[in-house]
C-alpha cells in the first residue's frame, strides 16, 4: 500500500465518518440533548476546538471510526462534563425518551444513505462516460455458450435490472452468488434484442474469491469494435470509421480489443494491413475492406518507444436532468442498500465466503484506484462504502446503532428500561463481535494483499 493509497483511504474514512458521526449530532441536537464531544477517530485528539453551546470538537490520532458523547448521568465521564447551565445539565440523553434515543441511533446510518445518494445525484447531474459492454470471446462448452451466446452482443440488462456498464453487470450478477436457478442476460446485437437464461446451480456457494463475470464463460474483454476517431490522428488518416471492426492485422487474425491494442503499441512507425468489416446501411449489411494504418510513435515515462492510433473502444455519456437525477439517485442507492443486505444475509447463511469481507486495505486500493479511474468511479465507490457503512451499523449488534434500536424498542414495548445488568452483557457481548469482525476484515486484507499478492 502507498502513499497514494494511505491519501484516499484517508480521505473516503474521513469524509464518510464524519457525514455518519453529523447524522447523529444534528438529530441529538434536535431533541435538545447537549453533546459533549464530536470527535472523528479514536485515541489522543491532535486538534480540537469548541462551539458556543460548549461542545467540544475534536479529530484523534486514529482515523478508523468517529463518536457523538452526549451527556449522560449514567455515563460518569460524560457527567463529568456536565454545563454548568441547570437547564442545559437537564438535557440528557438518558433522560429522553425511547422514540428520540431510537431516532438518534438512525441518524448516523441515515446520513450514510444520504451521502450515497447525494453522490449518485451528482454523478448523475454531471454525466459520466462508460464503455459500451459488449461481450467478447464466449468460452466454448461454458454456461454462457449452453445459453446461446457467441460474442459481440452488447449486455442491456440482467434479470430485468438495466446494465450500462460492466460495473452493472457485476453487481447484477453478485446478487445471484450462492443461488440455483437461471440468470436472464437481455443483449443487443445489430438492433435486435435477444434474452437468454443462463443455468446456475449453487453458484459460486461458500467461494472465497468469485469472479461471476468470467465463470459464466463471459468474455470481459470486448471485440475489436472502433467506437471513436479522433481528428486528425493516425485512425482516421488510415481511413476507420467508427463501427468499424477490426478481424486481422497484417493477415494474423484478432480475437479481442486487446489484443489489437497489443499489436498497434508494438508497431510504432510500422504499417499495419487492417482487415476491417464495415456496416454498410441500416439492413446492417457489411462489407470488408483492407486499410492501411501506420501508428505514431509516443514515448511512455520510461522513454520506451510505443505506437499510438487515436482510436478507442465505443462508449456512451450516460446523463440526467436536475430532477430525474433523483429519480435514478434513488434507485441506485435502494438497490445497492438491498444488495448489500442480501450479501449480509448469504455471508451469515454461508452461501457466501466471509473471505469477501474487506478490510481498510482493501477500502484504500479500491478508493485509489477509482480516484484514478476518474471523479466518477471515485464517487461512486465512496456511494457503495457509505451504504456498507449504514447497512452494518443497523445490524442488531450491542453498541452498534441497530443494537440501540433494539435495545429502546424493547424499552418502549415494556415501558420500562432494560436493566444495567443486561445492557452491561449486551455490550460485552457486541464488543466482542465487532472486535472479531474487525479481526477477520484485516486477517482477509493480509492474505489478499499480501500472502496471496492478488
Amino acid at each position: 500500500m502507498d502513499l497514494h493509497d494511505i491519501f484516499f483511504l484517508l480521505v473516503a474514512l474521513a469524509l464518510l465518518i464524519a457525514f455518519h458521526e453529523a447524522g447523529h449530532f444534528l438529530v441529538a441536537r434536535w431533541a435538545g440533548v447537549h453533546v459533549v464531544r464530536f470527535c472523528i477517530g479514536f485515541g489522543k485528539p491532535i486538534l480540537s476546538w469548541r462551539d458556543k453551546r460548549g461542545t467540544e470538537f475534536c479529530i484523534a490520532v486514529l482515523p478508523l471510526g468517529g463518536y457523538v458523547r452526549m451527556l449522560d448521568w449514567r455515563d460518569a465521564d460524560a457527567a463529568s462534563h456536565a454545563p454548568a447551565d441547570p437547564v442545559l445539565a437537564e438535557r440528557s440523553f438518558d433522560r429522553l425518551k425511547p422514540q428520540w434515543r431510537i431516532a438518534i441511533a438512525l441518524g448516523g446510518p441515515g446520513a450514510n444513505f444520504l451521502l450515497a445518494f447525494l453522490f449518485y445525484w451528482l454523478i448523475a447531474v454531471v454525466g459520466f462516460s462508460t464503455t459500451v459492454p459488449l461481450v467478447g470471446i464466449v468460452a466454448e462448452d461454458s454456461p454462457a455458450y449452453r445459453a446461446g451466446l457467441r460474442g459481440s452482443e452488447e449486455i442491456v440488462a440482467v434479470d430485468g435490472r438495466t446494465t450500462a456498464s460492466w460495473t452493472d453487470i457485476g453487481l447484477a450478477l453478485a446478487a445471484r452468488l450462492g443461488e440455483t436457478g437461471s440468470i436472464e442476460i437481455g443483449t443487443l446485437k445489430d438492433g435486435r434484442a435477444q434474452a437468454y437464461a443462463i443455468a446456475i446451480e449453487d453458484w459460486h456457494s461458500g467461494a472465497s474469491d468469485p469472479d461471476p463475470i468470467d465463470s459464466l464463460g463471459i468474455g470481459f474483454e470486448p471485440p475489436a469494435v472502433i467506437g471513436r476517431v479522433l481528428e486528425d490522428e493516425p485512425a482516421m488518416r488510415g481511413g476507420l470509421m467508427a463501427r468499424d471492426r477490426i478481424t486481422h492485422v497484417d493477415g494474423e487474425p484478432i480475437a479481442s480489443w486487446g489484443g489489437f491494442v497489443e499489436r498497434v503499441r508494438a508497431s510504432p512507425g510500422e504499417s499495419l494491413r487492417l482487415t476491417v468489416e464495415r456496416q454498410m446501411d441500416t439492413e446492417r449489411r457489411t462489407r470488408v475492406e483492407q486499410l492501411r494504418v501506420t501508428p505514431a510513435v509516443r514515448e511512455d515515462d520510461e522513454g520506451n518507444e510505443y505506437g499510438y492510433i487515436g482510436a478507442g473502444l465505443p462508449t456512451r455519456l450516460v446523463q440526467y436532468g436536475f430532477f430525474a437525477a433523483a429519480g435514478h439517485a434513488l434507485r441506485e442507492t435502494w438497490s445497492k442498500s438491498a444488495l448489500t443486505v442480501e450479501m449480509i444475509g448469504k455471508m451469515l447463511t454461508l452461501q457466501v465466503s466471509p473471505e469477501n469481507i474487506a478490510g481498510p486495505i482493501t477500502i484504500a486500493k479500491v478508493t485509489s484506484n477509482s480516484a484514478r479511474a476518474g471523479f466518477d468511479k471515485f464517487l461512486s465507490v465512496l456511494a457503495l462504502i457509505s451504504i456498507s457503512l449504514g447497512v452494518l451499523n443497523l445490524l442488531p449488534i450491542p453498541i452498534l446503532d441497530g443494537g440501540l434500536v433494539v435495545l429502546n424498542t424493547v424499552e418502549l414495548v415494556r415501558r420500562k428500561p432494560v436493566s444495567a445488568r443486561m445492557e452491561a452483557m449486551g455490550a460485552r457481548i457486541g464488543i466482542a463481535l465487532v472486535a472479531g469482525l474487525m479481526l477477520l476484515a484485516f486477517y482477509n486484507d493480509i492474505t489478499r494483499w499480501f500472502w496471496t499478492g492478488s
